[in-house]
């Protein structure tokens, strides 16, 4: 492992030198202004309707500190009331909304009384400060009252380092590398008395968690061991909520999300599938007795991605669900596997969080609430009964997208259906021809949906700039079920690239884009798929590669969620290396030929910056024209506004460097 000063010793000096050469590709001025409206929308953390379906409470996220706002459903013009720990009315970190069952209370966490240390608060919603409640040290998320008011549960990382998840930058390692492992833990809060009892063993993370209906039980995912990369590997348990041995009741074969315990506490629904990224739902949904069984797949051969569960009845469960490029809500009869569609439209509805696709529901199961959102329109609290919701914020009335018309577009490739978006060049003219970049999405297992694009690898801004922008959906991605999402095990970048290949054929074929000024990027494995079609194929006349992958045999030993890697490998790397081997893209780099951006978070736990800088070596060794640049203190996520602001001046610039006619 390298040393963190060393690593900001060369990020310092890789910055300097492509920020020097970047002024030579400096991209239009006017994609200065739709960043800064880009920057002006204002997003959402969560929503969450009270269980009589009245008010709506929502975080709305800030730069420096997310805001909880709850909104009264029968006074639309009344403006929200700001909830927050804080007395002085002042701005703190503040999310995690959960209400009471009887909705006259909302606990929540915040940082109001020690920056940058979140504690759990109750208030009343009656006008009164909000109550701390904790006073604990470490990571806190994911509230949830009991069933029967008397208890709030939490997820609690004691002491933890940083916060949780892959997403997020690493914590340097120096000195010996045999670090202690900060456990996730389930814990209770008593509401009358603050007594707090971490009840889950402590050499076990838990990632998610259900209260059973007596308020007596939870039914909980978790594993032994590091919490980023064993998510991948964590088994169902249900544990007493006193505390005690937690009992394994299904080991699954792949990955295991979102278990929900029915309302007459015989039986536990859960999503699984593969999955390649902790936060990406997407599979099928099974039941198993809650005291444990056989569990039955209760959707096989669905042509859809179940991503999200909430049971309105002891036989019916409503889920939402990526179908065909597009957010979708259905219902399930548990009895007959009777799945009937409810609703779906070419937009996001989600309960806000990275990948939470659905709604919030009421205690009637039909009135809920959604964060709402497509390629046309900014974000918005909407609530109602489904399908029929009623704005509820306003914040981005005054926001208007900077790129083109988006539309779902088909194809076929090796015979199978495959489904993408295509966004059109802003004002679009049909008599001229036009530059198209492809971009690949993150996951594998994971979809590119109608939602409207924010500051983080902005690749929409390219349509502002005169391009088409090709999102395609290719096997291994969500939308079209399980047996398509596996469609890439043991073959990474040779049918899914086939997939891409085809899309990109398609539009050449229908619309005026110029076949010989066609670019590819992508973030992840998007970043990957950009390294490996630069050493596939001189198709593309540019590329830029963020976080990619560039030699699946290292990176296998140098990423912070290895576990991922089995299933679609069928092995580890030490077992079977030639497996790696056929996809790993530096194999083929003598092939290369394609003027190649790498851009990399210098602590990006998922895929390393030295996966980035092998590749980028691998260019440079061969002639080929390339910058690296490596933010300084990033995980996986890029979340500083100003390497936002500069990944996509230089995304931009590379295309147009590239790829404009002179």
């Amino acid at each position: 492992m390298r040393r963190a000063q060393i690593v900001r010793a060369i990020t310092a000096v890789l910055v300097v030198c492509s920020a020097l050469a970047y002024g030579q590709v400096q991209a239009a001025p006017n994609l200065d202004s739709a960043l800064q409206s880009l920057f002006a929308v204002r997003h959402f953390e969560q929503v969450a309707i009270s269980p009589d379906g009245s008010r709506v409470a929502y975080v709305e996220k800030a730069r420096l500190g997310n805001a909880i706002y709850v909104a009264d459903r029968n006074a639309p013009s009344a403006a929200p009331v700001h909830i927050s720990g804080a007395n002085d009315g002042s701005g703190h970190d503040e999310n995690d909304v959960a209400w009471s069952p009887d909705g006259k209370r909302l606990a929540f966490l915040s940082d109001a009384g020690s920056a940058g240390q979140l504690q759990l608060y109750i208030s009343s919603l009656d006008g009164r400060p909000a109550q701390k409640i904790t006073t604990l040290t470490g990571f806190l998320a994911h509230p949830e009252w009991s069933p029967d008011g008397k208890l709030i549960s939490l997820l609690f990382t004691e002491k933890a380092p940083r916060a949780a998840g892959p997403l997020m930058p690493m914590t340097p390692e120096t000195g010996v590398i045999e670090g202690k492992v900060y456990e996730q833990r389930l814990t209770t809060v008593e509401i009358e008395s603050g007594k707090v009892q971490e009840i889950s063993p402590a050499d076990m993370y838990v990632y998610e968690y259900s209260w059973s209906p007596d308020s007596k039980s939870f039914a909980l995912t978790a594993a032994h061991g590091a919490g980023d990369a064993n998510w991948y590997v964590a088994q169902l348990y249900t544990l007493s909520a006193e505390g005690g041995e937690m009992k394994s009741i299904y080991k699954p074969p792949l990955q295991i999300a979102v278990p929900r315990w029915s309302p007459d506490g015989k039986n536990i629904a859960f999503i699984s599938g593969i999955m390649s990224d902790e936060g990406s739902t997407g599979g099928d949904i099974f039941i198993i007795p809650a005291g444990g069984g056989t569990a039955k797949n209760v959707t096989p051969g669905i042509k859809a991605s179940p991503s999200g569960l909430h049971w309105q009845s002891g036989d019916k469960i409503l889920f939402s669900e990526i179908v065909d490029g597009e957010i979708g809500l259905a219902t399930l009869d548990v009895s007959s596997a009777k799945v009937t569609p409810v609703w779906s439209g070419p937009e996001e509805i989600s309960l806000g969080g990275w990948g939470e696709y659905g709604a919030s529901f009421a205690t009637d199961g039909r009135t809920s609430a959604v964060v709402r959102q497509s390629f046309l329109h900014a974000p918005e609290v909407w609530a109602g009964p489904i399908g029929s919701w009623t704005q509820i914020t306003h914040v981005n009335d005054a926001v208007k997208p900077s790129w083109g018309e988006a539309k779902s577009i088909h194809w076929t490739s090796d015979s199978q259906r495959v489904q993408g978006w295509l966004l059109y060049p802003k004002n679009y003219d049909a008599k001229q021809r036009y530059p198209m970049v492809v971009v690949v999405h993150g996951g594998p297992a994971a979809a590119e949906v109608p939602s409207y694009p924010g500051p983080f690898y902005n690749t929409s801004l390219l349509s502002s700039q005169g391009y088409f922008v090709l999102y395609p959906n290719p096997r291994g991605s969500f939308g079209q079920g399980e047996a398509f999402t596996r469609g890439n095990v043991k073959d990474f970048g040779y049918g899914d690239f086939r997939d891409i290949l085809a899309g990109v054929d398609e539009v050449v074929k229908e619309l005026p884009v110029d076949n010989d000024r066609v670019g590819i990027t992508g973030w992840s494995y998007g970043g990957f798929m950009t390294m490996w079609a630069v050493t596939q194929t001189n198709r593309f006349r540019a590329a830029v590669s963020g976080a990619g992958l560039s030699n699946f045999q290292s990176y296998y030993g140098e990423n912070d969620i290895d576990q991922w890697m089995i299933p679609y490998f069928g092995a580890s790397v030490y077992e079977d290396p030639a497996v790696y081997a056929k996809s790993s893209p530096m194999n083929f780099i003598t092939k290369a030929k394609t003027p190649t951006l790498v851009l990399v978070g210098e602590r990006d736990g998922e895929c390393p910056a030295p996966q980035s800088r092998e590749f980028w070596h691998g260019l440079k060794a061969m002639g080929v024209e390339t910058q690296l640049v490596i933010y300084a203190n990033e995980g996986h996520y890029i979340g500083q506004p100003e390497h936002e602001r500069d990944i996509v001046h230089r995304m931009v610039g590379w295309f147009d460097q590239h790829m404009k006619a002179k």
